[in-house]
């Protein structure tokens, strides 16, 4: 029962800053016009409290995509997707020293052939595997909190968030921007017509 105490613990910190957020009508206010707005009536500040809010949605579990669609709307794909690589980064840099101070990495512990055979993957190519599971999953919060709790060395995690992040972040840019051109012009055709 020991080696479960830091996983409970990890999951009662979750589950109680899941709680504090939803229960006081915050989590509400994370959504993509809050986020725009924010951004485009407060350039700089603007964007270090996005950088902010996204490294805190990251914990509560709110999805990376709506940050990123904010910043390509209120900034343009090119813009956007560099404060949001920048806020990615950071998001998952905290997401990993969080949850590692209180989880330290007790998956390590764990008697489970499935996650000893992830363990040995992870530990025989820990930045190619990290870029991989960017690339698929960007910043998914499971993913996070399952890499600072598998004990894989920081640097190598934050090697593997730097390299497997730009691919997707550019994969919804390019998408984010097309959507926005397209109802663009489909507003517009809707006026003329």
């Amino acid at each position: 029962m020991k080696k479960y105490r830091r996983l409970l613990g990890v999951l009662l910190f979750l589950a109680v800053l899941f709680a504090v957020f939803e229960f006081s009508g915050l989590r509400a206010h994370f959504n993509l016009q809050f986020l725009q707005q924010l951004i485009v009536e407060n350039q700089l500040s603007g964007l270090i409290i996005f950088i902010l809010l996204f490294s805190l949605g990251n914990l509560i579990q709110i999805p990376g995509w709506i940050f990123l669609a904010a910043a390509v709307l209120a900034l343009g794909s090119f813009v956007g997707g560099l404060a949001t690589y920048m806020a990615a980064i950071v998001s998952c840099v905290m997401t990993f020293l969080v949850i590692r101070l209180v989880g330290g990495d007790v998956l390590r512990q764990l008697d489970s052939n499935v996650i000893k055979r992830i363990l040995r993957h992870l530990d025989e190519r820990p930045i190619r595997s990290v870029v991989v599971a960017r690339t698929l999953f960007q910043t998914a919060p499971p993913l996070n909190y399952t890499l600072a709790m598998s004990g894989i060395k920081f640097r190598e995690y934050l090697a593997g968030t730097l390299l497997g992040l730009p691919l997707p972040i550019f994969i919804y840019c390019v998408f984010f921007d097309t959507l926005e051109q397209y109802i663009g012009a489909m507003a517009e055709i809707a006026l003329s017509g």
